[in-house]
């Protein structure tokens, strides 16, 4: 009970170090500002951290993540055709708060019309519908790069702030917005823990439980579409973060119920966001980024994690 209050008093603690350290009590612009910041953190932690755990429980896997289905890279990829096609001027027109509109709404088209042709009559396979996404995530990773090479160099260096995470992109009324849309997806995955529960158990096992597998995967596969698509828009791609989570979260645990995981996975990610951008303000002096040291130790922990259970097996 006490390892599942650790990553509570962690964000408690740095949370309050991130919005008062070297602030000098400015409640006029600093602490507002950064009050501002520290709510991306929370939301984007709790995008991460859900659509992780449930889609390692849909999955049956422990080493992937919803990135596997192309929705980092359709954001990629959309930044990159702006870029090229509208130009520095344009997005600056455009806005942060345009720019996550237009991403959450193609994100949340590319999964509509990626189940809706993948889970027709006869197509429930999940794992075809990863493999399917992974060579959808190759393909315009690749046709991203061949967009890069078309654009100036001024243009790719803001086409690069654009694929790191952070926290300074969306504007108070888009933060409150996005609070109530991710609110209400974890309102429905709270409601449905007791089915992940089930479903964590596998498909057979599911369905012959009483389960509606079909309709509960293509549900929560949407539920996890809208997060990715919340996070990734407002943050930027945080790659491998959601295997460390769920792996840290189920270790903090000691159980696999939705009911605690998903909270207590919800701390973990925002613990390591605050933690990565006060590294990022304090000790590095803005020399890195927060994606860098997030994409650099949760990496390291999934190829550990990879190397472990190949010893296991």
């Amino acid at each position: 009970m006490k390892r599942r209050l650790l990553p509570w008093v962690a964000v408690f603690t740095l949370a309050c170090v991130f919005v008062f350290a070297n602030a000098g009590l400015d409640f006029d612009y600093v602490i507002p500002k950064r009050l501002a910041r520290l709510a991306a953190m929370v939301i984007g932690g709790v995008c991460v951290a859900c659509s992780a755990i449930a889609f390692q429980t849909l999955t049956g896997n422990r080493i992937l993540t919803p990135a596997i289905m192309g929705y980092e890279a359709v954001y990629l990829l959309l930044q990159a055709l702006l870029v090229l096609g509208m130009g520095v001027q344009g997005l600056v027109l455009l806005g942060n708060d345009g720019n996550f509109l237009l991403s959450v709404l193609l994100m949340l088209g590319y999964s509509w019309a990626l189940h809706r042709w993948l889970f027709r009559e006869g197509h429930s396979n999940v794992f075809f519908l990863l493999l399917v996404g992974l060579v959808l995530t190759m393909v315009m990773a690749t046709l991203t790069q061949f967009v890069q090479l078309k654009v100036s160099p001024g243009e790719f260096s803001m086409l690069q702030g654009y694929t790191q995470a952070s926290f300074n992109r969306a504007s108070v009324p888009l933060l409150l917005g996005s609070a109530l849309l991710v609110a209400l997806l974890c309102a429905v995955l709270a409601k449905a823990a007791p089915v992940l529960d089930v479903l964590a158990l596998g498909r057979d096992q599911a369905i012959s439980l009483g389960v509606d597998y079909r309709h509960n995967v293509r549900l929560h596969l949407a539920v996890i579409a809208s997060l990715v698509a919340v996070s990734t828009s407002l943050l930027g791609p945080t790659a491998f973060m959601g295997v460390f989570v769920a792996n840290i979260t189920y270790r903090l645990a000691g159980t696999f119920r939705h009911r605690v995981t998903l909270a207590l996975g919800s701390a973990v990610a925002m613990a390591v966001f605050i933690a990565a951008q006060l590294l990022v303000e304090h000790v590095f002096n803005y020399r890195t980024t927060v994606g860098i040291l997030v994409n650099l130790v949760c990496g390291t922990y999934f190829l550990a994690l990879m190397v472990r259970n190949r010893g296991a097996a």
